[in-house]
Protein backbone atom coordinates (compact mmCIF):
# COMPACT_ATOMS: atom_id res chain seq x y z
CA UNK A 1 0.00 0.00 0.00
CA UNK A 2 3.15 2.60 0.44
CA UNK A 3 4.90 3.87 -2.28
CA UNK A 4 8.53 4.89 -1.84
CA UNK A 5 12.01 3.36 -1.77
CA UNK A 6 14.12 1.80 0.99
CA UNK A 7 17.68 2.21 2.81
CA UNK A 8 20.52 0.02 3.53
CA UNK A 9 21.82 2.15 5.98
CA UNK A 10 24.36 1.41 8.16
CA UNK A 11 24.38 3.06 12.18
CA UNK A 12 24.97 3.15 15.79
CA UNK A 13 22.99 5.42 17.29
CA UNK A 14 24.58 5.35 20.64
CA UNK A 15 23.55 6.29 24.32
CA UNK A 16 20.37 7.04 23.49
CA UNK A 17 16.69 6.99 25.65
CA UNK A 18 15.04 3.91 23.90
CA UNK A 19 11.49 4.79 24.24
CA UNK A 20 8.93 2.09 22.47
CA UNK A 21 5.83 1.76 24.89
CA UNK A 22 4.54 -0.81 22.66
CA UNK A 23 7.30 -2.94 23.41
CA UNK A 24 7.56 -2.26 26.75
CA UNK A 25 11.22 -0.50 26.35
CA UNK A 26 12.23 2.56 28.22
CA UNK A 27 16.06 2.30 28.74
CA UNK A 28 19.62 4.00 27.78
CA UNK A 29 20.74 1.65 25.13
CA UNK A 30 22.59 1.33 21.80
CA UNK A 31 20.48 0.28 18.57
CA UNK A 32 22.56 -0.94 15.26
CA UNK A 33 21.71 -0.62 12.08
CA UNK A 34 22.67 -3.14 9.56
CA UNK A 35 21.37 -2.21 6.24
CA UNK A 36 18.26 -0.29 7.39
CA UNK A 37 17.47 -3.18 9.45
CA UNK A 38 17.77 -2.94 13.44
CA UNK A 39 20.28 -5.99 14.47
CA UNK A 40 21.06 -5.16 17.86
CA UNK A 41 20.19 -3.43 21.23
CA UNK A 42 22.22 -3.09 23.71
CA UNK A 43 25.14 -1.54 25.50
CA UNK A 44 28.51 -0.57 24.31
CA UNK A 45 27.81 -1.92 20.30
CA UNK A 46 30.54 -2.61 18.16
CA UNK A 47 30.42 -0.13 16.04
CA UNK A 48 31.71 -2.70 13.01
CA UNK A 49 32.64 0.54 10.92
CA UNK A 50 29.32 2.18 11.16
CA UNK A 51 28.58 5.82 11.26
CA UNK A 52 27.96 6.49 14.57
CA UNK A 53 25.61 8.85 15.81
CA UNK A 54 25.97 10.64 19.48
CA UNK A 55 22.72 10.55 20.89
CA UNK A 56 23.04 11.40 24.61
CA UNK A 57 20.38 12.85 26.28
CA UNK A 58 18.00 12.61 23.28
CA UNK A 59 15.25 10.01 22.95
CA UNK A 60 15.35 7.55 20.47
CA UNK A 61 11.30 6.23 19.85
CA UNK A 62 9.40 4.91 16.80
CA UNK A 63 8.84 6.93 14.06
CA UNK A 64 5.13 8.56 13.59
CA UNK A 65 3.03 7.87 10.41
CA UNK A 66 0.46 10.52 9.90
CA UNK A 67 -3.09 8.76 8.16
CA UNK A 68 -4.30 12.43 6.75
CA UNK A 69 -2.27 14.85 4.56
CA UNK A 70 -3.46 16.95 2.21
CA UNK A 71 -0.22 16.84 -0.94
CA UNK A 72 -1.92 18.54 -2.79
CA UNK A 73 -0.65 16.55 -6.27
CA UNK A 74 -2.04 16.18 -8.56
CA UNK A 75 -3.46 20.00 -9.67
CA UNK A 76 -1.83 22.45 -6.92
CA UNK A 77 2.13 21.65 -6.71
CA UNK A 78 2.36 25.09 -6.38
CA UNK A 79 1.18 24.65 -2.61
CA UNK A 80 2.76 21.05 -2.56
CA UNK A 81 4.26 18.38 -4.18
CA UNK A 82 4.92 14.46 -2.97
CA UNK A 83 8.49 15.61 -2.66
CA UNK A 84 8.02 18.62 -0.48
CA UNK A 85 5.32 17.47 1.63
CA UNK A 86 7.38 14.14 2.44
CA UNK A 87 10.72 16.49 3.20
CA UNK A 88 8.19 18.45 5.50
CA UNK A 89 7.17 15.36 7.37
CA UNK A 90 10.36 13.68 7.54
CA UNK A 91 11.74 16.87 9.22
CA UNK A 92 8.72 16.53 11.40
CA UNK A 93 9.68 13.00 12.34
CA UNK A 94 7.32 10.68 9.99
CA UNK A 95 8.60 7.92 9.05
CA UNK A 96 4.95 7.05 6.39
CA UNK A 97 1.98 9.15 5.82
CA UNK A 98 -1.48 8.89 4.23
CA UNK A 99 -2.41 11.37 1.32
CA UNK A 100 -5.91 12.81 1.01
CA UNK A 101 -7.50 12.00 -2.42
CA UNK A 102 -9.31 15.23 -3.05
CA UNK A 103 -7.15 16.36 -5.71
CA UNK A 104 -7.18 17.55 -9.49
CA UNK A 105 -8.04 15.57 -11.09
CA UNK A 106 -9.98 13.26 -7.65
CA UNK A 107 -7.98 9.92 -6.80
CA UNK A 108 -10.89 7.98 -8.07
CA UNK A 109 -9.46 5.88 -10.70
CA UNK A 110 -7.21 3.05 -10.30
CA UNK A 111 -4.90 4.72 -12.93
CA UNK A 112 -4.41 7.64 -11.46
CA UNK A 113 -3.69 5.77 -8.61
CA UNK A 114 -0.98 4.23 -10.00
CA UNK A 115 0.60 7.18 -11.70
CA UNK A 116 0.90 8.53 -8.33
CA UNK A 117 2.41 5.73 -6.60
CA UNK A 118 5.19 5.49 -9.79
CA UNK A 119 5.94 9.11 -8.60
CA UNK A 120 6.10 8.52 -5.22
CA UNK A 121 8.60 5.57 -5.85
CA UNK A 122 10.91 8.84 -7.60
CA UNK A 123 10.27 11.68 -5.57
CA UNK A 124 9.24 11.27 -1.78
CA UNK A 125 11.47 11.20 1.22
CA UNK A 126 9.47 8.75 2.99
CA UNK A 127 6.90 5.80 2.10
CA UNK A 128 3.37 7.21 0.66
CA UNK A 129 0.11 5.89 0.66
CA UNK A 130 -2.48 6.90 -1.25
CA UNK A 131 -6.23 7.08 0.08
CA UNK A 132 -8.65 6.75 -2.71
CA UNK A 133 -11.89 8.29 -2.90
CA UNK A 134 -15.39 6.81 -1.67
CA UNK A 135 -17.35 8.55 -4.66
CA UNK A 136 -16.35 9.53 -8.15
CA UNK A 137 -15.58 12.96 -7.92
CA UNK A 138 -15.93 13.22 -4.11
CA UNK A 139 -19.70 14.39 -5.67
CA UNK A 140 -21.30 12.08 -2.92
CA UNK A 141 -23.31 9.64 -5.39
CA UNK A 142 -21.85 7.40 -7.16
CA UNK A 143 -19.38 5.18 -5.84
CA UNK A 144 -15.78 4.60 -7.20
CA UNK A 145 -14.62 0.89 -8.08
CA UNK A 146 -13.48 0.38 -4.84
CA UNK A 147 -11.99 -3.21 -5.65
CA UNK A 148 -9.92 -2.04 -8.59
CA UNK A 149 -8.59 0.57 -6.45
CA UNK A 150 -7.84 -1.22 -3.79
CA UNK A 151 -5.85 -3.84 -6.32
CA UNK A 152 -3.95 -0.54 -7.48
CA UNK A 153 -2.92 -0.45 -4.21
CA UNK A 154 -5.17 2.30 -1.97
CA UNK A 155 -4.30 2.15 0.91
CA UNK A 156 -7.96 2.84 1.93
CA UNK A 157 -10.32 5.25 1.16
CA UNK A 158 -12.35 8.59 2.10
CA UNK A 159 -13.81 11.59 0.40
CA UNK A 160 -12.41 14.05 3.26
CA UNK A 161 -13.41 17.81 2.26
CA UNK A 162 -16.43 16.78 2.00
CA UNK A 163 -19.14 14.76 3.59
CA UNK A 164 -20.75 11.90 2.05
CA UNK A 165 -24.15 13.63 2.73
CA UNK A 166 -26.15 10.32 1.66
CA UNK A 167 -26.82 7.74 4.30
CA UNK A 168 -27.50 5.59 1.41
CA UNK A 169 -24.82 6.02 -0.29
CA UNK A 170 -22.58 5.52 2.89
CA UNK A 171 -24.26 2.09 3.87
CA UNK A 172 -23.54 0.80 0.42
CA UNK A 173 -19.89 2.11 0.52
CA UNK A 174 -19.37 0.37 3.90
CA UNK A 175 -21.05 -2.69 2.37
CA UNK A 176 -18.92 -2.54 -0.67
CA UNK A 177 -15.89 -1.92 0.97
CA UNK A 178 -15.86 -5.28 2.53
CA UNK A 179 -14.38 -7.21 0.10
CA UNK A 180 -11.14 -4.76 -0.09
CA UNK A 181 -9.67 -5.00 3.65
CA UNK A 182 -8.86 -1.15 3.83
CA UNK A 183 -10.87 1.16 5.74
CA UNK A 184 -13.34 3.63 5.37
CA UNK A 185 -12.07 7.14 6.68
CA UNK A 186 -15.16 9.61 7.02
CA UNK A 187 -15.61 13.65 6.95
CA UNK A 188 -18.19 14.09 9.34
CA UNK A 189 -20.15 17.20 8.65
CA UNK A 190 -23.95 18.21 8.47
CA UNK A 191 -23.42 20.70 5.32
CA UNK A 192 -26.81 22.30 6.72
CA UNK A 193 -25.68 23.09 10.12
CA UNK A 194 -22.31 24.60 9.03
CA UNK A 195 -23.03 26.25 5.58
CA UNK A 196 -22.07 29.92 6.13
CA UNK A 197 -20.11 28.69 9.49
CA UNK A 198 -16.45 30.57 9.95
CA UNK A 199 -16.16 29.15 13.69
CA UNK A 200 -17.45 27.51 16.23
CA UNK A 201 -20.72 28.68 17.35
CA UNK A 202 -19.92 30.18 20.90
CA UNK A 203 -19.17 33.23 22.89
CA UNK A 204 -16.31 33.90 20.92
CA UNK A 205 -17.68 33.87 17.70
CA UNK A 206 -20.49 35.53 18.83
CA UNK A 207 -18.48 38.65 20.10
CA UNK A 208 -16.55 38.89 16.73
CA UNK A 209 -19.61 38.48 14.56
CA UNK A 210 -18.49 35.40 12.74
CA UNK A 211 -21.33 32.61 11.18
CA UNK A 212 -21.41 30.17 13.74
CA UNK A 213 -20.52 26.24 12.92
CA UNK A 214 -22.25 24.02 15.41
CA UNK A 215 -20.85 20.90 17.64
CA UNK A 216 -23.91 19.58 15.77
CA UNK A 217 -22.75 20.20 12.78
CA UNK A 218 -20.21 17.30 13.22
CA UNK A 219 -21.70 15.14 16.33
CA UNK A 220 -25.16 14.48 13.97
CA UNK A 221 -22.84 12.73 11.05
CA UNK A 222 -20.70 10.88 13.53
CA UNK A 223 -23.59 9.19 15.00
CA UNK A 224 -25.16 8.86 11.72
CA UNK A 225 -21.65 7.06 10.36
CA UNK A 226 -21.35 4.69 13.44
CA UNK A 227 -24.86 3.66 13.28
CA UNK A 228 -23.99 2.86 9.81
CA UNK A 229 -21.02 0.99 10.73
CA UNK A 230 -22.71 -1.13 13.15
CA UNK A 231 -25.66 -1.92 11.18
CA UNK A 232 -23.01 -3.28 8.71
CA UNK A 233 -20.86 -4.65 10.47
CA UNK A 234 -18.31 -2.94 9.11
CA UNK A 235 -15.25 -1.01 10.60
CA UNK A 236 -15.15 3.27 10.08
CA UNK A 237 -12.56 5.87 10.97
CA UNK A 238 -13.72 9.24 12.20
CA UNK A 239 -11.68 11.66 11.10
CA UNK A 240 -10.55 14.82 12.81
CA UNK A 241 -12.85 15.17 15.36
CA UNK A 242 -13.27 18.10 17.39
CA UNK A 243 -16.59 18.13 20.02
CA UNK A 244 -17.22 16.29 23.43
CA UNK A 245 -20.81 14.73 21.43
CA UNK A 246 -18.55 13.26 19.02
CA UNK A 247 -16.41 11.74 21.76
CA UNK A 248 -19.56 10.90 23.59
CA UNK A 249 -20.87 9.03 20.49
CA UNK A 250 -17.88 7.02 20.25
CA UNK A 251 -17.59 5.68 23.19
CA UNK A 252 -20.83 4.37 23.39
CA UNK A 253 -20.00 2.85 19.96
CA UNK A 254 -17.67 0.81 21.25
CA UNK A 255 -19.48 -0.15 23.94
CA UNK A 256 -22.16 -1.67 21.55
CA UNK A 257 -18.77 -3.45 19.71
CA UNK A 258 -19.31 -1.29 16.88
CA UNK A 259 -15.91 -0.78 14.92
CA UNK A 260 -14.43 2.18 15.02
CA UNK A 261 -11.68 4.06 15.54
CA UNK A 262 -11.02 7.97 15.40
CA UNK A 263 -8.00 10.79 15.17
CA UNK A 264 -7.56 13.95 16.64
CA UNK A 265 -5.44 17.22 15.29
CA UNK A 266 -2.31 18.93 17.13
CA UNK A 267 -4.53 22.01 16.68
CA UNK A 268 -7.97 20.86 18.18
CA UNK A 269 -5.66 19.05 21.11
CA UNK A 270 -3.87 22.02 22.13
CA UNK A 271 -6.04 25.30 21.00
CA UNK A 272 -9.70 26.32 21.63
CA UNK A 273 -11.65 29.10 19.69
CA UNK A 274 -9.70 32.12 22.15
CA UNK A 275 -7.29 31.53 19.25
CA UNK A 276 -9.49 33.17 17.00
CA UNK A 277 -9.57 36.47 18.31
CA UNK A 278 -6.34 37.57 16.27
CA UNK A 279 -8.40 36.87 13.02
CA UNK A 280 -5.38 34.82 11.94
CA UNK A 281 -6.90 33.15 9.16
CA UNK A 282 -3.86 30.53 9.95
CA UNK A 283 -6.49 29.83 13.13
CA UNK A 284 -9.50 28.70 10.82
CA UNK A 285 -9.75 25.36 10.38
CA UNK A 286 -12.57 22.66 9.38
CA UNK A 287 -13.86 21.56 11.72
CA UNK A 288 -13.13 24.45 14.05
CA UNK A 289 -11.70 25.36 16.94
CA UNK A 290 -13.74 24.60 19.64
CA UNK A 291 -14.27 25.67 23.20
CA UNK A 292 -12.07 24.20 26.69
CA UNK A 293 -14.91 21.58 27.16
CA UNK A 294 -14.47 20.06 23.90
CA UNK A 295 -10.71 20.15 24.25
CA UNK A 296 -11.19 18.73 27.32
CA UNK A 297 -13.16 15.93 25.80
CA UNK A 298 -10.63 15.14 23.21
CA UNK A 299 -7.13 14.55 25.26
CA UNK A 300 -9.15 12.25 27.89
CA UNK A 301 -10.23 10.43 25.09
CA UNK A 302 -6.65 10.24 23.67
CA UNK A 303 -5.40 9.30 27.02
CA UNK A 304 -7.89 6.17 27.53
CA UNK A 305 -7.73 5.00 24.08
CA UNK A 306 -11.14 6.29 22.44
CA UNK A 307 -9.72 8.18 20.21
CA UNK A 308 -6.50 5.98 18.85
CA UNK A 309 -4.32 8.05 16.53
CA UNK A 310 -3.09 11.83 16.57
CA UNK A 311 -3.24 12.68 12.61
CA UNK A 312 -2.24 16.36 11.81
CA UNK A 313 -4.49 16.96 8.62
CA UNK A 314 -1.87 18.43 6.86
CA UNK A 315 -3.27 21.43 4.99
CA UNK A 316 -0.91 23.53 2.79
CA UNK A 317 -2.49 27.17 1.45
CA UNK A 318 -0.57 29.62 -0.76
CA UNK A 319 -0.11 32.56 0.78
CA UNK A 320 -2.06 34.87 -1.38
CA UNK A 321 -5.69 32.47 -0.35
CA UNK A 322 -4.62 33.08 3.68
CA UNK A 323 -3.57 36.64 3.39
CA UNK A 324 -7.45 37.86 3.19
CA UNK A 325 -10.47 38.67 5.61
CA UNK A 326 -10.57 35.77 7.86
CA UNK A 327 -14.12 35.02 6.60
CA UNK A 328 -12.85 34.91 3.11
CA UNK A 329 -9.84 32.22 3.58
CA UNK A 330 -9.88 28.55 3.22
CA UNK A 331 -9.83 26.50 5.81
CA UNK A 332 -6.87 24.36 7.12
CA UNK A 333 -3.74 24.43 8.06
CA UNK A 334 0.22 23.07 7.70
CA UNK A 335 1.69 20.69 11.12
CA UNK A 336 3.95 17.91 9.75
CA UNK A 337 6.46 19.97 10.83
CA UNK A 338 6.04 21.16 14.27
CA UNK A 339 3.12 18.27 15.19
CA UNK A 340 5.24 16.62 18.10
CA UNK A 341 6.75 19.42 19.41
CA UNK A 342 3.50 21.70 19.62
CA UNK A 343 1.97 18.56 21.83
CA UNK A 344 5.65 18.18 23.75
CA UNK A 345 4.79 21.93 24.62
CA UNK A 346 1.55 22.18 25.09
CA UNK A 347 0.55 18.98 26.59
CA UNK A 348 3.47 17.07 27.64
CA UNK A 349 5.85 19.38 29.53
CA UNK A 350 2.82 20.99 31.33
CA UNK A 351 1.88 17.20 32.63
CA UNK A 352 -1.43 16.85 30.32
CA UNK A 353 -0.38 13.94 28.49
CA UNK A 354 2.61 11.33 28.94
CA UNK A 355 5.26 11.21 26.71
CA UNK A 356 4.61 7.79 26.22
CA UNK A 357 1.06 8.04 24.93
CA UNK A 358 1.60 10.95 22.68
CA UNK A 359 4.11 8.34 21.32
CA UNK A 360 2.08 5.28 20.80
CA UNK A 361 -0.61 7.26 18.90
CA UNK A 362 1.85 8.89 16.65
CA UNK A 363 2.76 5.48 15.15
CA UNK A 364 1.62 2.62 16.76
CA UNK A 365 -2.29 4.15 16.71
CA UNK A 366 -2.41 5.16 13.11
CA UNK A 367 -0.60 1.88 11.92
CA UNK A 368 -3.09 -0.17 13.43
CA UNK A 369 -6.18 1.40 11.89
CA UNK A 370 -5.09 1.53 8.50
CA UNK A 371 -3.14 -2.02 8.71
CA UNK A 372 0.47 -0.78 8.10
CA UNK A 373 3.42 -2.27 9.61
CA UNK A 374 4.44 -0.85 12.87
CA UNK A 375 7.14 1.39 13.90
CA UNK A 376 9.13 -0.83 16.40
CA UNK A 377 12.28 -0.99 18.52
CA UNK A 378 12.84 -4.71 18.02
CA UNK A 379 15.62 -7.10 16.71
CA UNK A 380 14.61 -8.17 12.99
CA UNK A 381 12.56 -4.90 12.24
CA UNK A 382 13.07 -2.45 9.57
CA UNK A 383 14.62 0.97 10.88
CA UNK A 384 11.35 3.54 11.66
CA UNK A 385 12.67 5.53 14.10
CA UNK A 386 12.53 9.34 15.15
CA UNK A 387 15.62 10.38 17.63
CA UNK A 388 14.08 13.40 19.74
CA UNK A 389 15.62 16.66 21.57
CA UNK A 390 13.25 17.19 24.53
CA UNK A 391 15.64 20.28 26.06
CA UNK A 392 15.79 22.15 22.73
CA UNK A 393 14.02 25.04 22.33
CA UNK A 394 13.21 26.81 18.57
CA UNK A 395 10.94 29.81 17.41
CA UNK A 396 8.48 28.72 14.33
CA UNK A 397 9.62 30.86 11.13
CA UNK A 398 8.79 30.58 7.24
CA UNK A 399 12.09 30.03 6.28
CA UNK A 400 12.91 26.85 8.47
CA UNK A 401 9.56 25.26 6.22
CA UNK A 402 10.03 22.36 4.07
CA UNK A 403 6.86 22.57 3.04
CA UNK A 404 5.77 24.55 0.29
CA UNK A 405 3.44 26.49 2.03
CA UNK A 406 3.49 28.52 5.66
CA UNK A 407 0.02 28.40 7.09
CA UNK A 408 0.95 27.64 10.11
CA UNK A 409 -1.09 28.05 13.37
CA UNK A 410 2.33 28.82 15.15
CA UNK A 411 4.14 31.13 13.57
CA UNK A 412 6.06 32.83 15.65
CA UNK A 413 5.41 30.24 18.15
CA UNK A 414 8.30 29.16 20.62
CA UNK A 415 8.25 25.20 20.72
CA UNK A 416 9.80 22.93 22.89
CA UNK A 417 11.57 19.69 22.24
CA UNK A 418 12.73 19.57 18.54
CA UNK A 419 13.19 16.07 15.99
CA UNK A 420 16.92 15.71 15.25
CA UNK A 421 16.78 12.32 13.21
CA UNK A 422 14.62 10.70 10.86
CA UNK A 423 15.08 7.03 10.02
CA UNK A 424 12.68 5.64 7.35
CA UNK A 425 12.12 2.35 5.38
CA UNK A 426 15.75 1.82 6.62
CA UNK A 427 17.59 5.31 5.77
CA UNK A 428 18.21 8.49 6.88
CA UNK A 429 16.07 11.40 5.49
CA UNK A 430 16.39 14.04 8.15
CA UNK A 431 19.05 15.52 10.29
CA UNK A 432 19.85 18.63 11.78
Amino acid sequence: MLAGRTGTDNIVVRGARVLDPVEGIDATLDVRIDNGVIAQIGENLDTNEHRVIDAAGLTLAPAFIDPHVHLRTPGREDEETIASGTAAAAAGGYCAILAIPNTDPVIDDADVLRGLRARADEEARIPVGFLAAITKGQDGSELTEMAALADAGAAGFTDDGRPVASAGVMRRALQYNAVTGRMIAVHCEEASLTCGGHAHAGTVAAELGLGGWPSLGESLMVARDLDLAGETAQAVHLMHLSARESVDHLRRAHEAGTRATAEATPHHLCLTDEAIRTLDANMKMNPPLRCEDDRAALIDALRDGTIAAIATDHAPHSPEEKDVPFEAAPFGVTGLETSFASLYTYLIEPGVLRLETVLERMSAGPAAIFGLDRPRIVVGAQANLTLIDTAASWRVKVERFHSRSQNSWLLGKRLHSRVRLTIAAGRVVHEL
